[in-house]
């Protein structure tokens, strides 16, 4: 079935979107786009690019997001994740942290348009894959939009058609990581005019996204929508996802109301048994293959019993499937 690319996404996320949590959304929605944590050009030149370009087979589409600002480093680095079969590359000009400034790259190379120009250049020239780029509206306390409107424009000169969004200006002195997801005001607005701004481009929202409802208002105008934090909190919104997907893809018509789910959190669970058995045969512990489960069943009768056997560290440590039976017994008892 061919659908509208990048309808809706879940947004890179260190620490939270590695291949387990990958292949979890996977199994939710068909259609949803992931996004690999942010890897370095230096990680991928230096460490073990294996590990790193590693995800399964069944996680297309997935984008590979990558971090730095070489052109050369990047140039090479493209080549590899083409070569590993990604659908999607995507170049970090968002991410606020002090650890990323001093590597010269994320959120501060919005201040260097012409560098992240030539650096998206180098990477088109290198791979055949869609070269994309994920940043913040604006830089500090800075409400002027021109910083932005450049940035955009330089950047899609050099090629780059599809602009992710976040809709909060990244404060590079300050504030955490976690502060700069929280603490700047969103401003959707900003994000709209740029639409209007640059019609041709591809521009996705991203920040502050939790509900269906949320992704349909969005939708009447951003070609698209990226979740983050919900994703963890609530994974069972992707559940969601597919039929707005095609419907925006022309494949099916029908409203929110009358969303009907062919599976259950249950049923996800169990279909990633095999996955699970075999991970934990190579070695792979079940606390790092099922952390991202832990929200399944937000707001569910049971849902903490269920969090609180897969978050208890002896029983996790037995590394058996009987684990999650246990855990997925605290909700059915109230089914």
């Amino acid at each position: 079935m061919i659908v509208k690319p990048r309808v809706l996404s879940v947004a890179p996320m260190i620490d939270w979107t590695d291949r387990h949590c990958r292949r979890f959304h996977r199994e939710i929605s068909r259609h949803t786009w992931v996004y690999t944590e942010m890897i370095t050009t230096g990680a991928l030149i230096h460490g073990d690019r294996r590990r790193f370009l590693a995800y399964s087979p069944e996680e297309h589409p997935i984008a590979f997001q990558i971090g730095g600002s070489d052109p050369s480093d990047l140039a090479q680095c493209a080549k590899w994740v083409e070569e590993a079969g990604y659908d999607e590359l995507n170049l970090n000009c968002g991410c606020p942290s002090e650890r990323v400034q001093k590597g010269a790259f994320g959120a501060c190379l919005m201040a260097e348009p012409q560098l992240v120009a030539d650096c998206v250049k180098a990477m088109r020239d290198a791979c055949s894959l869609d070269v994309t780029v994920k940043h913040r509206i604006g830089l500090d306390y800075i409400e002027s939009t021109q910083q932005l409107h450049d940035f955009v424009g330089a950047v899609s000169e050099a090629g780059c058609h599809t602009f992710i969004v976040h809709a909060r200006n990244a404060v590079l002195k300050g504030l955490s990581p976690k502060e700069n997801r929280e603490i700047p005001p969103l401003r959707y607005a900003v994000v709209k005019e740029l639409k209007t701004l640059f019609p041709h481009l591809q521009v996705i929202l991203n920040g502050g996204i939790q509900t269906l409802a949320d992704i349909e208002s969005h939708l009447q105008w951003a070609d698209g929508c990226m979740i983050g934090r919900e994703a963890y909190t609530n994974p069972w919104l992707l559940a969601g996802f597919d039929a707005l997907i095609e419907r925006y893809a022309g494949l099916k018509a029908g409203s929110l109301d009358e969303l009907e789910l062919d599976r259950t959190r249950t049923d996800v669970i169990q279909a990633l048994r095999p996955y699970v058995e075999a991970e934990m045969a190579k070695g792979e512990n079940l606390r790092n293959l099922t952390k991202s489960w832990l929200g399944l069943f937000h707001g569910q009768a049971g849902g903490r019993l269920y969090r609180q056997v897969l978050s208890d560290a002896v029983q996790l440590k037995t590394n058996r499937w009987s684990v999650v039976e246990m855990a997925l017994q605290q909700v059915s008892q109230f089914a």
